[in-house]
């Protein structure tokens, strides 16, 4: 896990933080180069930029003898590389490759007039400087216009300010301490130097309402750890802090104008492109190799040699996701096709780009189209087809036994699956996530249609669910009513009301089964707020604890009062989030995922299209296949763009039955029922129900699980993201589950 760290003190005497002798203070900073050398990777002691010793971090203000001058008492984190110092220090900790950290001084003459930017970033050094310039005068939107995936902070005097990602992909958490304010793109580390205790009322909101950021706020698992809203700025002006968005908000007054259809997709291309080419044209990386293959062993594949040797590296180079769907093979075929970018250090045979398919032999019916499709994408010259075949060892639910994440998300149960799949792709590796919440139309979107007076956009995308309604025609004639009904009655209920009538649902226990089909999924999600998939098997404390959060957001209005585009907002977010604790559970040594539809730019472009065209049947594989045919690709697989959205069913009930013994022994004496969320007899009944095959929400149960796992692993752990000299070890959750709160009589 990769993260950066820093705070700001509202005093200059603890400002001592990474003070090279020598430098002034000014740390490695002050250069201008754009990738300039930060000291040895991975060292927090003596042998500073500066040949002094750096005193390594802020004074502990708990510490003993605080009056006591010759007491060096400091807090540095674990593994850590100084990217500036003193007054106010910041630190990039992890396997950060050279050219993901950028750091750039605006004047040799000021060096507290400085910018650091961490990831995949294509601006030049130019655009840099400028974006510097104007964040220095409050004009923080010129740090988010690049393209590619990056964390951006910027030092000028005493004023700090850090800039998250408009998705949620790059988060960032913030946290009061020692008088000012620390802050990290990751939520543990700072949970740790706080000694956080679990907050358990988040906890059950992810799980009772994991999609509406009402009940979540901006909190995190560990109390007193708090998270910026998507498309806002942190800014620390020694010790006191403001939030603040930098995206221009909508009018109330007025409707945006009408946008012109085919200029928004031509700037989703232009903004893709520009995505993929950035990380197209980054310096190559080739990962740690593993020892040399000896050759043929009489009984081993190439494959079981590897196992013996232990976890292959990834190939060098650049690969691509290749599933079958519009997202991943437009990756591909993008990278594959930009010209005067190679996609491998060592080329052979003049292969190009990696694409990985994995074929399920445990539940291969149902994925046949979308492999036929992948295989015929793939007889590109310029790609490099790998399939990667895995049987029962790779079901969900297989192996639970995996690293520590930041937060938990229901990818912990299928991360040996999706690990097993990007160990056979490139160093620099390309994912499809996140383009069905950039690209397509939220149903909720039809609200937003009905306030604008537009039916007739309606009729198609109601025409598309009547047709995939289960059922005789009859019940079919009675989907565009029922749609058309939701829509309008979400249309008309103002966001307080529809989040006190979500708070009462909650209250109430009413809490609807997961959707069984797209037409009960679309009248679903047609509302201000609806509970998540595992809220069933929530207990009343819980659930009312959620609902008072819910009541208490009432007040407070979203960015957006159109139903569509805030529920379009929320269901971004998660699904951001969701991303970012995959990338961590699969973590592949040496390897990047990149998920360029969570760029800030794809983003930002996609919110450009008209409503009118994002609810239109199969708009994102329109939209995709014209960002194609731009590139040259003309020429598609039948099929090519159909829905594979719907989950294997089949094979998460497989895994289910095959790791069933190790389930029900897992909530035995589950940690979530200690915190009074769960009853683990509930639960364990509905494990049992899941591998008979009765209908129970699959998607709740790997929420359960992957929350309960990731607690295990949480309290399990002995270590520590910060180290000191006399510093006792900090570590989040010292005492464990807090227990739950009596109920009030």
């Amino acid at each position: 896990m990769r993260w950066l760290v820093g705070w700001s003190s509202i005093a200059a005497s603890f400002g001592t933080a990474g003070r090279v002798a020598g430098q002034g203070g000014s740390g490695p900073a002050g250069s201008h180069g754009s990738h300039g050398s930060h000291g040895s990777y991975g060292s927090h002691g003596p042998g500073g930029p500066g040949g002094g010793p750096v005193s390594g971090g802020l004074a502990d203000a708990d510490a003993a003898r605080p009056d006591d001058p010759t007491a060096e008492r400091t807090v540095v984190p674990v593994g850590a590389q100084l990217l500036w110092g003193d007054p106010d220090p910041l630190w990039a900790v992890g396997d950060w490759r050279p050219d993901e950290i950028r750091t750039l001084a605006a004047d040799p003459a000021d060096p507290f007039t400085r910018l650091a930017v961490l990831g995949c970033c294509g601006a030049t050094d130019a655009e840099l400087r400028s974006a510097l310039l104007a964040a220095r005068g409050g004009a923080l939107r010129h740090l988010t216009q690049w393209s590619g995936s990056y964390t951006a902070v910027v030092q000028t005097g005493r004023r700090i300010t850090v800039v998250g990602d408009l998705a949620g992909a790059r988060p960032v958490f913030y946290t009061p301490w020692a008088g000012g304010t620390a802050y990290a793109t990751a939520a543990l580390p700072l949970a740790d130097l706080i000694e956080a205790q679990l907050d358990i009322g988040h906890l059950a909101a992810l799980l009772a309402c994991p999609d509406s950021p009402e009940a979540l706020g901006d909190g995190t698992p560990y109390v007193g750890v708090r998270r910026i809203p998507p498309g806002h700025a942190l800014i620390l002006r020694e010790g006191s802090r403001e939030i603040t968005g930098y995206e221009p908000v909508a009018s109330l007054a007025v409707a945006a104008p009408a946008a012109d259809p085919e200029h928004a997709v031509e700037g989703v291309r232009e903004a893709l492109v520009d995505a993929v080419r950035a990380r197209l044209t980054a310096p190559r990386h080739a990962p740690d190799m593993p020892p040399h293959d000896p050759g043929p062993v009489p009984g081993m594949g190439p494959a079981d040699r590897r196992a013996a040797r232990g976890a292959p590296a990834p190939a060098p180079g650049v690969g691509a996701d290749l599933s079958g769907g519009s997202a991943s093979a437009t990756l591909a075929l993008l990278a594959a096709g930009l010209p005067g970018a190679p996609g491998t250090v060592l080329k052979q045979s003049g292969e190009r780009l990696l694409a990985v398919t994995f074929n399920d032999l445990a539940t291969p019916q149902g994925r046949e189209a979308e492999l036929e499709r992948a295989r015929a994408i793939a007889a590109s010259p310029r790609l490099h087809h790998v399939v990667v075949a895995a049987a029962e060892e790779a079901l969900p639910y297989a192996d639970l036994d995996g690293p520590l994440t930041d937060e938990p998300g229901p990818s912990l149960v299928t991360a040996a699956r999706e690990r097993r799949r990007l160990a056979a792709g490139s160093a620099d590796h390309f994912v499809g996530h996140g383009a069905r919440q950039v690209l397509d139309a939220h149903p909720a979107r039809l609200a937003d249609l009905l306030m604008d007076r537009r039916r007739r956009h309606l009729l198609r995308p109601v025409a598309a669910l009547a047709r995939s309604a289960p059922g005789d025609a009859a019940l079919s004639l009675l989907v565009p009513f029922s749609v058309y009904s939701a829509a309008r009655r979400l249309a008309r209920t103002p966001y307080r009301a529809g989040m006190e009538a979500a708070a009462a649902r909650l209250r109430e226990g009413a809490v609807a089964g997961g959707a069984s089909n797209p037409v009960d999924a679309s009248l679903a999600a047609l509302t201000w707020s609806r509970p998540g998939p595992a809220a069933g098997w929530l207990t009343g404390e819980a659930l009312a604890e959620v609902s008072i959060r819910l009541a208490t957001a009432a007040g407070r209005p979203p960015l957006s009062l159109r139903p569509g585009e805030a529920r379009a907002r929320a269901a971004l977010t998660r699904h951001a989030a969701d991303h970012r604790v995959f990338e961590q559970a699969v973590e592949v040594r040496s390897q990047r995922l990149h998920a360029p539809f969570l760029d800030n730019q794809v983003v930002r472009a996609a919110r450009a299209l008209p409503e009118s065209l994002r609810v239109q049947p199969g708009a994102r594989a329109a939209i995709l296949r014209t960002v194609l045919s731009s590139a040259g690709v003309r020429e598609l697989p039948p099929g090519w763009g159909a829905p594979t959205h719907t989950p294997n069913e089949t094979a998460t009930r497989v895994g289910l039955r095959a790791a069933l013994p190790s389930l029900l022994s897992l909530f035995t004496a589950p940690l979530l029922a200690d915190a009074g969320l769960i009853e683990a007899r509930v639960v364990q009944q509905a494990l049992l129900d899941a591998a008979e095959g009765h209908p129970v929400p699959l998607d709740g149960l790997a929420e359960l699980v992957s929350m309960e796992l990731w607690l295990g692993r949480l309290l399990a752990r002995r270590g520590t993201c910060w180290t000191g000299t006399s510093t006792p070890r900090r570590r989040a959750v010292p005492e464990g589950v807090p227990t739950p709160r009596p109920a009030l009589s």
